[in-house]
């Protein structure tokens, strides 16, 4: 059948508009009173209201009494939970990003690229040291940000005019200027690999390689997080080699033949 003559399917009205609300909250960048998301989203302010107030319900968005704000809640990290730990994926690197973990005395991660042009944490496999970087599953940064963010701005099929406007939006605790981001952007596509020496986050030397999909375009990040004191050019050059052959694995996982015209190959 031509899709012009295919029926249009019935929605519901009151879910899309609550989805939108749950999408504007995960993209904000701080809490958001109900007055500028009805605005913005074009609803009734009363509308608005009943789903913020019913999402709050829920646990799916949280409410800030003093500065009458609302912001995402925890319960999309638990809805989104069972979805990543069942992603085919997640379980079959699930092992190896364990294993490296423990070999390299690591944090290693796994990022996934969303629909909203973010990167959110997946699977994070922890060494059994007593002093080590924490980091949790379900947490969220800005597209271009860190280690996985140069992998995504080297490999992901974007300007330079398009990288720096991303840039200007994010936030270090040790900022780069432009020029410097750019530079390590473009080793980063000649090495295969990027590497975020504690800019960031102050005190952590962070690596990050990308994982392509059939298209040839990074979905996906592993990367490997350790204190900058800890990190010697050894160690980095073992981490990077193990890091490499774990992502073109996944890489092939995804892509199957085409794997092989990737970057990452």
């Amino acid at each position: 059948m031509p899709r012009s003559s295919a029926v249009a399917p019935k929605l519901v009205g009151a879910l899309t508009s609550g989805l939108s609300v749950l999408r504007y909250l995960s993209r904000s960048q701080g809490p958001v009173g109900v007055t500028r998301i009805a605005r913005e989203l074009e609803l009734n302010a009363s509308t608005c209201f009943n789903l913020l107030r019913t999402l709050v319900h829920e646990g799916l968005v949280t409410f800030d009494g003093a500065t009458k704000t609302y912001s995402i809640g925890l319960g999309v990290v638990e809805l989104a939970r069972g979805a990543l730990e069942r992603s085919s994926l997640v379980r079959l690197v699930q092992p190896h990003l364990e294993e490296l973990a423990v070999r390299h005395s690591v944090t290693v991660v796994m990022w996934q690229r969303t629909p909203n042009e973010r990167l959110l944490l997946v699977h994070v496999a922890e060494n059994p040291a007593a002093v080590r970087i924490q980091m949790s599953v379900g947490a969220r940064m800005p597209l271009l940000a860190g280690a996985s963010g140069r992998c995504i701005a080297a490999f992901g099929a974007m300007t330079r005019a398009q990288i720096r406007a991303g840039f200007a939006s994010l936030r270090w605790d040790r900022a780069p200027s432009f020029a410097q981001y750019w530079d390590s952007v473009l080793r980063t596509r000649e090495l295969g690999y990027s590497v975020d020496d504690g800019s960031y986050a102050r005190g952590a030397t962070i690596i990050g390689v990308p994982v392509f999909d059939a298209r040839g375009a990074p979905t996906m990040t592993i990367g490997a997080a350790a204190f900058t004191a800890q990190m010697d050019a050894p160690r980095m050059q073992a981490l990077v080699a193990d890091l490499g052959e774990l992502a073109r694995r996944a890489t092939r996982a995804i892509a199957g033949p085409l794997a092989e015209q990737t970057p990452a190959s």
